[in-house]
């Protein structure tokens, strides 16, 4: 080398030399600045020390399924006993392997970034460390112009340090599989478990685990339910890597490798098998917490800390409800279509509607829209006037479930779906119809009426309430014969149901809608003898508790108990108090009848044609032109309300297909018939009846009683008394069981 060279060499080293100690102290003196907090303060150690997930609370079913979740980020914590051993392998070996060695920040991983990716322009994978992965999804990343990258990283070295020296390698690790985006707008390797296999994270198998760790490469490209093919090939990566670093023998890794995904996906939160129960549950919550801060000064958060919410739905029952609601409406609303298609109802919907808009261009072209049905949510082509159509027509059916003994909810469907249809209706007032008569009833029999009181059965003209004239449903009348109360209520008849009430009163009946809690009424007329009151079917069907439990009502209750995220009970509902709203003589007799209607009366379509063997009482409500459907049913232990009807009143069916026993009641079959199938289920809630017999024998008189001096002769001899209908009562009895 000649002495030119040599100098030139000398002097290019000294270059080197210089930039590189710039180099240093540039990046000494960037890192003081990132320390000191000129780019933003960093987390002190106290607050590092407390740091706390935030975790989605949970909503707990009867049978401890979790039904719903309530989160600012979708996150179930996990502790180090629950998580596998083969999932914190899984996680090592593809993110991390010198997890153990190092203290936040991995040199080598620097180094191999530096020349394999930088210098090389090669893919080594990045040179975060699970503890600085950690910093990134706790704190995320902040934007500086072109020295985002740096000083993120630098950040993120910086609180790892703090990390390390704070928690031990266990802690920080929970922290991680806590923390973790999997994609979904869902956090942490608990909820994944969930989510994508449907079990808890200490249930999972190594090749689960497997999946779930590939999916933080990438959210969506190896999301095992969009790209599956994708994820397969990144799960066996993971397992392969497993393998590598001796978690895996050779031959466990092949056999893991040939598995199929077998996912078990499940979404509470778009598919959510009890959304509206969930969302009362919710506001219920949410006061009950309230008032807990106010007693103790205890404050609680239901989307950040925690919470477990256990409630009284029991998910088999609910699920055998929307089951009986699909399996109905889906052939109920083909058969409303093609009444509205044929007739001008539809046409004439249209042309009222165009009218509202001033030009074509407001109602809009034909788009792709996703809308409801019962075989799934459909894409179809549509206009606004269109997709309004769509609900506007469309039936709807609620179902409200309750344990009469204690009021516990056991299913509470408030509609088709949460997600689009969002309106509650078993909290909505509709037209009550005849499931009204056996308060009327009751009322009755507390005020001094027997069983076998004769009311008059002959049509009447009310020139007071605007010529009022009430027909029976088969607009037949017996002016010449009384009927008997009881069969009057079994068979649900309208004149002798008006002629009660104008016996009974106004006051006597009016006190009973209030000891019901039913919406105030100032006056009655006639009409709200045969249901044209306004009623809800929560309150309806806490009415019908009230007599299924011996006379005593009580409140609805949704939540048994609250627990913090460390399983303290900060909540437990307090003991049942019920009120006494009629006597257990009334409620007895009241059942008694209700039984004939479902034996012999308006609900008989649910032995003859569904099959239902248990012991049952009954009643269903048709409301004017069929615009409301209604049955209720009980056991003992079981109270089932079902309403069925547009969200209109204007939309109907004009035929029986509109009728209680042929709209709401199958739907209540369907239950039935799904417990009755349930060993369990059947013994717990499909209980008989413990009536006197007495009770039944006050029904036995006759129907009908013929007026005037012959009528009074028959009475008088018994001619036409039947002497086996107490046999076939028990025979019936007998049969049930």
């Amino acid at each position: 080398m000649t002495e030119k060279q040599q100098r030139i060499l000398k002097k290019t080293l000294k270059y080197i030399l210089v930039l590189i100690i710039a180099v240093c102290l540039f990046i000494g003196v960037f890192f003081v600045a990132v320390y000191a907090g000129v780019f933003g303060k960093l987390p002190s150690k106290e607050v590092l020390k407390a740091i706390n997930n935030e975790e989605a609370s949970l909503v707990f079913s009867e049978d401890n399924f979790i039904i719903g979740k309530y989160f600012a980020k979708n996150r179930t914590n996990s502790t180090w006993e629950e998580i596998p051993e083969h999932l914190k392998e899984a996680l090592i070996a593809t993110e991390d392997k010198r997890f153990f060695s190092h203290k936040g920040y991995d040199t080598q991983s620097y180094l191999r970034v530096f020349f394999k990716s930088i210098l090389l322009g090669g893919d080594s994978g990045g040179g975060s460390t699970l503890t600085q992965q950690l910093v990134k999804n706790l704190y995320g990343r902040k934007k500086y112009g072109f020295l985002s990258i740096p000083v993120n990283k630098t950040k993120e070295i910086a609180i790892a340090a703090r990390l390390e020296a704070i928690y031990n390698k266990e802690e920080l690790l929970v922290l991680y599989l806590n923390s973790v985006p999997f994609g979904e707008n869902i956090y942490g390797v608990e909820t994944a478990a969930n989510r994508y296999f449907n079990k808890t994270v200490a249930q999972l198998h190594i090749e689960e685990s497997a999946v779930l760790v590939g999916l933080l490469k990438a959210n969506t490209y190896f999301n095992p339910r969009i790209n599956p093919k994708n994820s397969i090939e990144r799960r066996n990566t993971v397992l392969k890597l497993m393998e590598n670093e001796k978690y895996l023998t050779s031959k466990a890794t092949d056999s893991l490798q040939k598995l199929p995904l077998n996912l078990s996906y499940t979404n509470i939160t778009s598919n959510a098998p009890a959304g509206y129960f969930v969302y009362q549950v919710k506001q219920q919550t949410l006061k009950i917490v309230e008032e807990i801060k106010l007693k103790t000064g205890n404050a609680y958060n239901l989307e950040t800390d925690g919470l477990k919410i256990h409630t009284t739905l029991n998910l088999q029952i609910q699920k055998l409800a929307s089951s009986g609601i699909k399996k109905q409406l889906s052939v109920m609303q083909q058969l409303l279509d093609k009444e509205l298609n044929n007739s001008n109802f539809k046409k004439e919907w249209f042309r009222s509607q165009r009218k509202k808009f001033k030009t074509s261009e407001e109602i809009g072209q034909k788009k792709e829209i996703e809308v409801f049905e019962w075989n799934g949510m459909q894409t179809k082509k549509m206009h606004k006037l269109d997709s309004l159509w769509h609900y506007y027509k469309m039936l709807h059916a609620a179902v409200l479930i309750i344990n009469p003994k204690n009021g516990y909810v056991l299913t509470y469907i408030g509609g088709n779906d949460y997600k689009t249809l969002p309106f509650d209706m078993v909290n909505s007032h509709r037209q009550i119809a005849s499931a009204f008569k056996p308060i009327l009833y009751a009322t009755a029999l507390e005020n001094g009426f027997k069983a076998n009181t004769y009311l008059e059965n002959a049509e009447k003209e009310y020139p007071e309430y605007d010529n009022w004239k009430p027909q029976n449903f088969d607009y037949k009348q017996t002016p010449d014969s009384t009927v008997a109360l009881w069969y009057a209520l079994a068979n649900s008849m309208n004149l002798p149901t008006v002629d009660l009430f104008a016996k009974v009163g106004e006051e006597p009946l009016l006190n009973t809608l209030r000891r019901l809690n039913f919406p105030a009424i100032k006056k009655t007329t006639p009409s709200i003898a045969l249901g044209t009151l306004d009623v809800s079917l929560s309150e309806i069907t806490k009415a019908y508790a009230s007599i299924a439990n011996k006379g005593e009502m009580n409140k609805l209750i949704t939540i048994t108990k609250i627990t913090d995220n460390k399983g303290v009970i900060i909540y437990e509902k307090e003991p049942v108090v019920s009120e006494l709203v009629f006597s257990e003589e009334t409620s007895n007799k009241i059942t008694a009848i209700l039984q004939k209607a479902i034996d012999e009366g308006t609900g008989i379509k649910i032995r003859n044609k569904y099959g239902i063997h248990s012991d049952l009482a009954g009643k269903t409500g048709t409301a004017q032109n069929y615009s409301n459907a209604w049955f209720m049913s009980y056991t003992p232990n079981l109270v089932i309300g079902t309403w069925v009807g547009a969200s209109s009143p204007s939309v109907h069916f004009s035929s029986g297909n509109g009728s209680g026993s042929s709209l709401a009641l199958p739907i209540s079959a369907y239950i039935l018939k799904g417990m009755e199938a349930d060993a369990k289920l059947k013994a717990n809630y499909l209980t008989s009846f413990e009536i006197p017999d007495e009770v039944y024998e006050s029904l036995e008189s006759d129907p009908y009683q013929e007026k005037g001096i012959e009528g009074f002769f028959k009475r008088l001899f018994n001619f036409k008394r039947n002497k086996n209908k107490t046999e076939s009562r028990n025979n019936t009895v007998n049969r049930r069981n």
